[in-house]
């Protein structure tokens, strides 16, 4: 194969609700295109992209699969991602590797509560967007009330570059041609009046020429020049009307992809640094070469995938190259194209491309590869703020026999899957689970027992508490042992404060003593004995932070005074600060947006209440209800089994980490009651 020149790539990740049509759309854009020559179902198990057994078995996507195609003369990467709450942090890990996102929407459902989600993360990223509005053959669809939505909820910068004909077999283009055809649901003569102006508005000349002349004198290339422009400054969200099952508006769609969205030399860069500074990247095949890995996958047969955008240079086959500070050179056997579970192998990687190497042990997520023989600043890409983990399950393993095989399989779901993380909790002596929702880790569960064995038992987990204090306070203990021998002295003055909550690290230690009543050499064993105790907590057992140190003053000896008797010092002054310092419990609250029919909206608002929540926004869209709330985690364990219950199953929510908060006095009273401190001093 030809290596595709990356003013002719088109890169794009589809995303959208669960049920939206994503999967269908590929299995139709790959068709179309030529790629394949019979198009597969999601219900026959049989579509490119879906081919995995657990998503065979769901009936859903559950992992982002990255197919391609050739379409006027251009080569076209599409990234289908999992729609359901539960694995959007796939979709938004792709981001860093394509030029567009395209959120696909559901006519007859229309916004969802993803559809926000990813819009929002995509114009952080500062990625063009465009709208497709799938599956406009259905019956009763309202689809003009829907772009009206679409405006209210993402601004008037939304607007349809091609209108569907009144019985929906076909599509008007309403940009690229002067449309005078009033037959489409409302007057492509106006929409195209309308996108003209929008697309005109970011070059100053061109709409000068516009109001003198007209839009029948403009220019095409200039048009199409400031309509990527727009694109990339957030200036235009073009909406299109598509059908994945009957085909409409899909030829037009592969004429949008290749000739209107942005290439990676049209793209917004990517914010790659080396330390602190920006790092520009250049598409030139003959620079060196930058690679982000966004993905990592297993084959069964290949073992490791690592799943790369080339962002500088290329990635050759039988070549070498380093990842992030790693000083040992990677050996790239075999670099592959990916069609879905096909993998096809090639002998270099071009820029602006996607490929995969394979069998690397050393490849992991959000890696960078280069060819820079040093550790000194290796390049890096500025991280996404990906969904942090909040539902949890504690585990146990049905067989101890197991262990060594759990372990294994589980850093390898891990470096899989970025949402997903399993921790030991010392503070509730628990081995937890983590991941974005039930479905989350039921899937996780089903990987265990299907492709490695192993079964597990689960339960809720204990809130993992943290404890912190709201005063300043002063404490001194003083450590005298003798053993026979040499004995142990230290002594140990201190103060301890508050930190806000937002600090970077939440600890902060000061050496503030005069005239050598400590010698320096000691003051890390002072350290190490206070962060002991900000590990195994002071008043209940959890983790402490938002505390700064300083220790003032104290004495030693100048035959008895070890390491051993300053650690334990510096820990019981610190416990007694403590104690002093009006020690409060922090519970993690979380954001909750719940989606639910309109009808159910008070009595969803009156449990939140119930459960310590506070509603923060509420809206509705036609018989939809959106309801964003902070509430305690530890009120929200149930919340599945709840929301169910009182929507007949209706309704669905996410959850995200927001903040630490003060929990009530009665549950502080409750869990420093029932904790049993001991001491691994003297």
């Amino acid at each position: 194969m030809t290596i595709p020149t990356p003013d002719s790539i088109r890169n794009l990740c589809l995303c959208g609700q669960t049920g939206s049509g994503k999967t269908t759309l590929v299995e139709r854009l790959l068709f179309e295109s030529g790629e394949i020559k019979r198009q597969g179902t999601v219900q026959d198990c049989n579509t490119v992209s879906d081919f995995s057994d657990e998503e065979h078995r769901h009936q859903h996507s559950l992992q982002p699969s990255i197919v391609h195609f050739d379409h006027e003369g251009h080569h076209v990467n599409v990234i289908d991602t999992p729609g359901m709450s539960d694995f959007i942090g796939h979709a938004i890990a792709c981001f860093p590797a394509v030029e567009s996102v395209v959120v696909v929407i559901d006519a007859s459902r229309g916004i969802e509560s993803e559809t926000r989600r990813l819009m929002q993360v995509a114009e952080e990223r500062k990625l063009p967007r465009m709208f497709l509005i799938n599956k406009i053959d259905l019956p009763d669809v309202d689809l003009e009330n829907l772009v009206d939505e679409i405006r209210t909820a993402f601004g008037e910068v939304c607007l349809p570059i091609n209108m569907p004909t009144p019985d929906c077999s076909d599509v008007i283009d309403v940009f690229e041609t002067d449309a005078h055809d009033s037959t489409a649901f409302s007057s492509a003569e106006a929409a195209h009046t309308q996108i003209v102006e929008q697309v005109v508005e970011v070059d100053d000349e061109l709409t000068e020429n516009y109001l003198e002349e007209g839009a029948e004198k403009l220019d095409p290339a200039r048009l199409h020049e400031a309509f990527e422009k727009a694109l990339r400054q957030g200036h235009l969200v073009p909406i299109v009307f598509a059908s994945a099952i009957n085909g409409t508006g899909i030829k037009h769609l592969l004429h949008v992809t290749a000739s209107l969205l942005p290439s990676p030399l049209e793209g917004n860069p990517r914010p790659f640094v080396r330390g602190d500074e920006p790092l520009p990247t250049q598409f030139d095949p003959d620079k060196p070469t930058i690679a982000h890995i966004f993905r990592v996958a297993t084959d069964p047969h290949i073992g490791k995938l690592g799943i790369f955008r080339v962002h500088q240079g290329c990635v050759r086959a039988r070549g070498e190259l380093y990842i992030d500070d790693l000083r040992k050179p990677l050996r790239i056997g075999h670099v592959m194209r990916l069609q879905g579970k096909e993998h096809k192998e090639t002998d270099v990687i071009g820029p602006g491309e996607i490929g995969a190497v394979s069998k690397i042990d050393d490849v992991h997520f959000d890696g960078v590869l280069h060819d820079e023989a040093t550790t000194e600043n290796p390049p890096h890409l500025v991280p996404l703020a990906l969904p942090k983990p909040m539902y949890g399950l504690a585990i146990e393993l049905k067989r101890h026999a197991d262990e060594t095989k759990f372990s294994a399989a589980v850093q390898k779901l891990q470096s899989e899957d970025p949402c997903l993380r399993v921790e030991r909790i010392s503070a509730t002596n628990e081995t937890v689970m983590r991941g974005l929702g039930e479905l989350h880790l039921r899937v996780v569960l089903e990987k265990l027992k299907s492709q490695y064995g192993i079964e597990l038992e689960t339960s809720p987990p204990k809130i993992a508490y943290k404890e912190t204090i709201t005063a300043s306070a002063e404490a001194h203990y003083r450590h005298k042992k003798q053993t026979g021998g040499s004995g142990q002295f230290g002594e140990v003055y201190l103060r301890v404060a508050p930190l806000p909550q937002d600090h970077e690290t939440g600890f902060e230690f000061e050496n503030k003593t005069v005239g050598g009543s400590i010698p320096k050499q000691f003051m890390p064993a002072i350290e190490k004995g206070i962060r002991q105790v900000l590990d195994e907590g002071a008043i209940a057992g959890y983790p402490m932070s938002g505390v700064r140190v300083e220790v003032y003053d104290g004495k030693h000896h100048e035959v008895d005074s070890k390491e051993i008797a300053f650690i334990t010092a510096g820990r019981k002054a610190f416990v007694e600060a403590i104690k002093k310092s009006r020690p409060v419990l922090l519970e993690p609250f979380v954001n909750v947006e719940v989606s639910i029919p309109a009808q159910y909206m008070g009595d969803i608002t009156g449990d939140l209440s119930v459960k310590r929540g506070r509603v923060n926004d509420t809206q509705v869209f036609n018989d939809q209800c959106m309801i964003r709330a902070t509430a305690p985690l530890s009120e929200l364990q149930n919340y599945a089994t709840d929301l169910k219950s009182i929507t007949a199953g209706s309704g669905a929510f996410t959850l995200s980490y927001s903040h630490d908060e003060p929990a009530p006095p009665t549950v502080q009273q409750e869990v420093i009651a029932a904790f049993q401190p001991h001491d691994n001093g003297d």
